[in-house]
């Protein structure tokens, strides 16, 4: 019942294929291009919100971060089609839903060292799978769970040392909670997305996202009457320039992350993403002077491990789904 809800939610007409080819370097290049621009916005970030309440390094990032898109769809000449929807509730919703990950991730990376705040993250892709059970109605079987099960023990050996003694008003521990709820808006947001891809251009969703968040994370203006703590400030010059950089390197990233999946399959392209934990422990060694402590590598290891089975066994059962289709079609020799 929920599954056949959320599918008439997302009803329209179907988008047409035959825009990717096979580059797997390319692939694998632009990906890991993406990587290294999502770190570069994270590093700023992480620099800002020591003087800019999060709403508004949140709304720099959407804002900011649509010049980017706008350029992309333009070039590719879908400027007026990438406004064009039968489905405003579905891209509202996940704008909301992509919006709370944001803010989520966002106080995430403020409050926890940088490994910590990634290797918390890699849970996204683990609650995808649960969520595509329940919501979808997807198949799941045994090793998949199994594969979870092992990616969730090893987010809890990264919680523990924020967890451990107890402390829930403890600055850690509000970031690591921050970080697990972010992980589970992002898949909830990679739910939405799967099904919008059924009825929406890539461009209608990557503008409408990053429209529809500009506005709604105007949103949290007002909250620095009621929580002085998070009013929005004047940005000095450097300040302002960081705000822009976090937008720019977001919206680069998603074009170059979404040009990533043109040239390879997913199979071949998700698991350069845990190198996202190099980058995390080189960046918070550096420039923040954070060197990750034990259990967090520990848990991140077990968290990949995890993540790659998972992503083994889609591909395998992509290759057994090709080939049974070879199998019961007509022969045209």
């Amino acid at each position: 019942m929920a599954f056949t809800s959320l599918k008439s939610r997302f009803a329209g007409p179907a988008v047409p294929s035959g825009m990717t080819r096979q580059a797997p370097l390319l692939g694998i290049s632009l990906k890991l291009a993406s990587t290294i621009t999502f770190f570069v916005m994270a590093t700023a970030l992480k620099i800002a919100a020591e003087t800019v309440p999060i709403g508004q390094l949140v709304f720099a990032r959407n804002f900011f971060g649509l010049f980017p898109v706008l350029l992309m769809v333009a070039l590719r000449g879908e400027l007026g089609l990438a406004f064009k929807t039968r489905n405003p509730k579905g891209h509202l919703t996940r704008a909301t839903v992509g919006l709370s990950a944001m803010v989520c991730s966002f106080t995430a990376l403020y409050l926890l060292p940088l490994p910590d705040a990634t290797a918390i993250g890699f849970a996204t892709p683990l609650i995808v799978v649960v969520l595509a059970f329940f919501l979808l109605g997807e198949q799941v079987r045994i090793y998949r769970w199994s594969a979870v099960g092992v990616g969730f023990l090893g987010i809890l050996v990264v919680l523990s040392p924020h967890l451990g003694e107890g402390q829930l008003d403890s600055t850690a521990t509000l970031g690591a909670l921050a970080g697990a709820l972010g992980a589970g808006f992002a898949a909830l947001a990679m739910i939405t997305v799967r099904k919008l891809c059924e009825t929406e251009r890539t461009s209608t969703i990557v503008t409408w996202f990053a429209g529809a968040s500009t506005v709604l994370s105007l949103l949290t203006l007002p909250l620095g009457y009621v929580l002085p703590g998070h009013s929005w400030v004047v940005p000095d010059l450097s300040t302002a320039g960081l705000l822009v950089l976090i937008g720019l390197a977001g919206g680069v990233g998603q074009i170059l992350l979404t040009q990533s999946y043109r040239f390879a399959d997913a199979s071949t392209i998700a698991p350069f993403d845990y190198v996202n934990m190099l980058w995390a422990i080189l960046v918070g060694w550096l420039v923040f002077s954070e060197i990750p402590v034990p259990e967090v590598v520990i848990g991140a290891l077990i968290v990949i491990a995890a993540g790659v089975f998972v992503i083994y066994r889609e591909h395998r059962l992509g290759l057994d789904r090709t080939k049974a289709r070879r199998a019961s079609s007509p022969s045209k020799s």
